[in-house]
């Protein structure tokens, strides 16, 4: 018998694929019938459960698409909350405080505060039982029954505003209060309130109901800068929560809803009326009779008159924003949230200027149909001393000085003139004042005609609208765009930072900026070029007095922008603007000024930005709304609002120069006379300020006087005064001797 041949390896290879193809070919078949027997075994199961007819239509499919929709919108809502979850993260979230500070002037003095400094000093036992049922039956009647959301008050709210056609009911309950006030913001949108409603049922899970309530009752914003019921109390009634009546508690309660609508010291009536209300919602949620409320409808509430203490608000608000920026610029290892902050804020000058903004408008305001105004007053070096956001803070919070983009007409010419000046061309440069087109558009002098050949100083002086169009040309090499952007680029690092898009009437102040960053990059000028930082903020310490930061060893450097020749042009030029031109109503007595009026179109802004060796500020005049005024212009109200506050301003202070404008004789700023109907009362005393060098002098005083005071005094006295004089305002705020006198369509605009 013949032995069988041993197989070699390639039909090993061949016999396993094919015994590997039978058996996928096999699996596969299999896999296909039991797929089938078992599909049909489902579908007999199923058929248990058909419903046809109506059952099906009205139940059924309603039923169905409800839950895939409501499983959509969960997926949903709960990947719009998951970003608010990250503030959660840290475990120390309950106890971290919100940025508390409290805010000095130039010299040390306090003047007011921002912030949640927390104050948990009033356990929930202490609250009156009054304060307690009025603030629930406002705000969450069944707050102890819900789970963080009372669905039937948001029903229910929807349905009133729904049937008013507006917001008239709130449907948030406490705890969502709560989560909007620990972890969002204000604005109303559906991702916050879905935010705030996850975030509720999260705090519910973690607090107890009194947690929640105390929280709510020690961080809620009430008005005047009190947050919390205590420090509300404290302001509007002198005294602690513990002690408030059913008057007083039904007054702050009702400022839960809307605390600047319904503050005493704002609006009184509103406030009583409100006041009311919460009595009418204690009736109804049965907390109490109408017996019991009678006295307090008899006798409602009386504020402590508090119209007289006048804070620099628009200045604090402005303050305490860059306070915010700046604290996450600070080192690592400071982490405190309350400090001590020293600003530029010059208290006189200050209310000065408020007053001129309001007498102003008081006198003028009918007659030339503006009814706003805004200013913003700057040391050389970027201090800001003064800030005026409006006619009345209390009437509107709405800073248009900081916040408002209006556009500058022809006090936007000085940076067109400047980039000319550094492309080359002089103020003898002559051009000629003759029509001009970018395409279909062309500028129109304010006079309605034109002057012919002239030298840029006159052309500035005069306020041509042409000539800055031209230059634009010029100065782009015959490529208007291209001129644009470098005079947008100049404008921006001279502080500009408002967007300035690109259109061919942006030469004659189209674009919009603010009153804030006009002033400061004016600042450019007398610096002989060099461009600041606006600040507010002159140095931070802690709340025991350690110095954290300051503006002139931390702060930002000046920083070139252009030649001082350039300056020196400009200054030169917009002295005489001030002296022979448009801005003559601005012109001080004693003290040598520069500076640019500016009218756009329709009259709907007017405007003066100018300034002097020491300060520069910049005055806007016009309507909220937009609406023209009665030809109201830049050389009228706001060169004469300008003049009433920088002549106050320099007012016994040592005059500086200006470059390339001759001194004045004078060294020293004049006296400034009253205004004419004005009152002995009305005056605000200006203090003589001292120079760096006496301020040092003054320091190096004090120093020595602390010095002797501590070895003087007995060793409990010296100790305890090591630890409480680094607490002192006005001693750090003198200690460091900063005392000093320190493409869309082209829209025309106005050429005055």
């Amino acid at each position: 018998m013949a032995e069988r041949k041993k197989p070699t390896f390639a039909e090993y290879v061949r016999r396993f694929l094919l015994d590997l193809d039978a058996r996928i070919d096999s699996g596969l078949f299999e896999a296909g019938r039991w797929a089938r027997e078992l599909y049909e075994r489902f579908i007999t199961f199923m058929d248990r459960f058909h419903v046809a007819g109506w059952k099906r239509w009205l139940l059924v499919e309603p039923a169905s698409e409800a839950a895939t929709m409501g499983s959509a919108g969960l997926v949903l809502a709960l990947a719009l909350a998951l970003p608010a979850f990250y503030e959660t993260s840290d475990e120390d979230w309950l106890k971290k405080s919100e940025l508390a500070v409290q805010f000095l002037d130039r010299y040390g003095n306090e003047v007011g505060a921002r912030g949640i400094k927390h104050n948990d000093s009033i356990p929930i036992e202490e609250f009156p039982d009054h304060l307690i049922k009025a603030t629930l039956a406002t705000e969450d009647r069944r707050f102890y029954d819900h789970f963080g959301i009372d669905v039937p008050g948001t029903l229910r709210a929807l349905a009133v505003n729904a049937q008013a056609g507006g917001v008239v009911q709130g449907g948030s309950s406490i705890t969502q209060q709560l989560a909007k006030n620990l972890f969002l913001s204000n604005e109303r949108t559906i991702e916050r309130k879905v935010k705030e409603a996850f975030l509720a049922i999260w705090l519910e899970t973690r607090l107890t109901k009194n947690q929640i309530l105390k929280l709510y009752l020690d961080r809620a914003y009430l008005g005047g800068g009190a947050f919390g019921v205590d420090a509300a109390a404290q302001y509007y009634f002198n005294k602690s929560a513990r002690d408030v009546t059913l008057a007083e508690a039904a007054m702050l309660a009702g400022l839960f809803k809307a605390p600047t609508r319904y503050a005493p010291h704002i609006n009184l009536p509103a406030a009583r009326a409100r006041a009311n209300t919460v009595l009418d919602n204690l009736i109804e949620a049965g907390m109490m009779s109408e017996g019991q409320v009678f006295g307090a409808r008899r006798n409602p509430a009386v504020a402590v008159d508090r119209r007289d203490e006048r804070q620099p608000n628009y200045y604090l608000d402005y303050a305490f924003e860059e306070m915010k920026k700046l604290v996450d610029q600070l080192p690592k290892t400071v982490t405190e949230r309350v400090f001590i902050v020293r600003t530029g804020l010059d208290v006189n000058l200050q209310r000065q200027s408020e007053n001129a903004v309001e007498e102003t408008l008081r006198e003028y305001g009918r007659q030339y149909g503006a009814r706003q105004a805004a200013t913003a007053v700057f040391e050389n070096d970027g201090t800001l001393r003064a800030l005026v956001g409006g006619r009345d803070y209390a009437e509107s919070q709405f800073n248009r000085a900081t916040d408002a983009y209006r556009q500058p007409g022809s006090s936007f010419k000085p940076y067109v003139y400047a980039a000319a000046f550094m492309h080359g061309l002089k103020p003898t440069t002559v051009v000629s004042d003759s029509p001009v087109c970018i395409g279909n558009w062309c500028p129109q002098n304010y006079s309605g005609g034109f002057s012919g050949s002239q030298t840029l100083t006159t052309a500035l002086v005069r306020s041509i609208n042409t000539i800055p169009v031209r230059l634009s040309i010029t100065v782009g090499n015959g490529n208007p765009r291209a001129g644009r952007n470098k005079i947008v680029a100049l404008a921006k690092s001279m502080g500009l930072r408002t967007p300035l898009p690109d259109t061919p009437s942006l030469p004659i102040g189209a674009s919009e900026v603010t009153v804030f960053d006009h002033a400061v990059a004016f600042a450019a000028f007398p610096n002989g070029g060099m461009a600041v930082t606006p600040h507010a903020i002159l140095e931070v310490r802690s709340a025991t007095g350690e110095l954290i930061w300051r503006f002139d060893r931390d702060g930002p450097k000046p920083r070139r922008v252009m030649p001082e020749q350039v300056a020196a042009d400009i200054n030169m030029i917009l002295n005489q603007a001030v002296e022979a031109g448009t801005g003559r109503r601005a012109i001080l007595e004693g003290v040598r000024a520069a500076g640019k009026t500016g009218t756009t179109n329709a009259y709907r802004d007017a405007w003066f930005a100018g300034y002097t060796g020491n300060m520069v500020a910049a005055v806007w005049f016009g309507n909220d709304d937009y609406a023209p005024t009665n030809r109201m212009t830049g050389g009228s109200l706001p060169a004469m609002t300008w003049k009433k506050i920088m002549a106050y301003a320099h007012q016994g202070i040592e005059l500086k120069p200006i470059p390339g404008v001759p001194p004045h004789p004078g060294t020293v700023g004049p006296a400034v006379a009253a205004a004419p109907g004005a009152r002995p009362e009305d005056e605000i005393p200006r203090p003589i300020l001292l120079t760096k060098k006496g301020a040092d002098v003054l320091v190096r005083i004090e120093r020595a006087l602390e010095e002797a005071s501590r070895s003087l005094a007995p060793p409990a006295v010296a100790d305890r005064t090591a630890e409480t004089s680094p607490q002192t305002p006005a001693a750090s705020g003198s200690r460091d001797g900063v005392v000093a006198a320190t493409d869309g369509a082209a829209r025309p605009v106005r050429g005055n």
